[in-house]
């Protein structure tokens, strides 16, 4: 059995899926993985799905210039149907998977030949491509909680602190020059 080229991060939070020597053109179907990475699977699924439609560009060169490989996109949509197929013996959540990572490597060139004129006989190559991801669920962001009220200091309740600390912008605080031994107090604003 052949390895992945990353292990997920958590296995029981992620499932893979991996195509051998598919018959598709790996320079296509890398700029195709590349759009999609890092996307959630519905959102990814949609957008293969318009790439086949030639409506949203997954190969783009500049502003003015893209392509819309169709085959390639087709072979992405049935990678991440048997990924999310995967989850179902992991019991993930499929609203929440992400692709994690995604890789296409060069396979064996599949070689014919072509006949030319007066009797010559050219190369004709084909360039399929290894293909694997690995989903992981992603994690629930938890809100922040709410600040509470803090109190206004007061003269009594004014802490000191040092110059390096950046977590007032007034330097109303001590400040030891140097040369002095004592320190000494200001009251105006450096970041003004």
């Amino acid at each position: 059995m052949v390895l992945y080229s990353l292990d997920p991060e958590s296995p029981t939070k992620s499932c893979k899926s991996r195509g051998s020597s598919l018959r598709v053109h790996f320079k296509h179907t890398r700029e195709t993985a590349q759009a999609v990475k890092g996307m959630h699977i519905q959102k990814a699924t949609k957008y293969l799905k318009g790439v086949t439609l030639r409506k949203p560009c997954a190969k783009q060169w500049g502003w003015t210039q893209g392509g819309w490989p169709r085959k390639s996109a087709e072979f992405l949509l049935h990678m991440l149907k048997n990924a999310e197929s995967n989850t179902e013996l992991k019991d993930l959540d499929v609203d929440s998977l992400v692709i994690e990572h995604i890789q296409v490597n060069k396979a064996p060139k599949i070689r014919h030949r072509t006949y030319r004129a007066h009797g010559r006989i050219n190369p004709y190559m084909s360039s399929p491509c290894h293909t694997e991801m690995i989903l992981t669920e992603k994690e629930q962001i938890v809100p922040k909680p709410e600040e509470k009220d803090i109190p206004e200091e007061t003269e009594e309740t004014k802490t000191y602190l040092w110059p390096g600390n950046k977590s007032h912008m007034w330097l109303d605080h001590l400040l030891l020059l140097p040369i002095q031994t004592h320190p000494v107090r200001l009251n105006f604003c450096l970041a003004c």
